[in-house]
């Protein structure tokens, strides 16, 4: 990811955009520190579309069947 300094990304924003649109990720920096990234709508509505661990948990499959069954085998030979 290309870092790009505040004062750039205001001076150049719609390249940035443009970029962005293309595909292209920043990383805004101020004073060397990241503080934003710019990436393309697409990318984002693609990341916000992720379930959140919470909501998996809550989920669970409708049919038991699509749990698969543990491997309760030992993982080392006890037998040594």
């Amino acid at each position: 990811m290309r870092e790009v300094q505040l004062k750039t990304a205001k001076a150049t924003l719609s390249a940035l955009l443009d970029e962005a649109r293309d595909g292209a990720e920043f990383a805004i920096t101020r004073h060397g520190r990241r503080e934003a990234v710019v990436i393309s709508w697409e990318a984002w509505e693609r990341l916000n579309s992720v379930p959140s661990f919470g909501w998996l948990l809550s989920h669970p499959p409708a049919d038991i069947a699509e749990i698969l069954e543990r491997d309760l085998s030992p993982v080392r030979n006890s037998g040594l």
